[in-house]
């Protein structure tokens, strides 16, 4: 579980989202760009979350999706599989 839980995409996407938080301690107005960047960090976390199911599932051998980045790695481990 800490390989998922300390991957580099979810330790930026966690950064990220501090760094907007820090952003909102100011005075400052909510503009169409703090919208945008939040709208952004959350696109993030979630592919971010998505990857890391995705490797879960591989790992586990059930099958994943095919624009998932690591469906190419599935596809060689199950031909490597079946071969035996």
């Amino acid at each position: 579980m800490r390989q998922y839980i300390f991957g580099t995409g979810l330790l930026s996407a966690v950064t990220g989202g501090i760094t907007l938080l820090r952003g909102l301690r100011n005075d400052e107005p909510f503009t169409w760009r703090t919208a945008l960047a939040w709208l952004s960090w959350g696109i993030t976390l979630a592919l971010a979350v998505g990857a890391v199911v995705d490797t879960r599932r591989a790992r586990r051998g059930r099958q994943v999706a095919g624009d998932s980045p690591v469906a190419s790695r599935q596809k060689k481990l199950l031909k490597k599989r079946l071969s035996r």
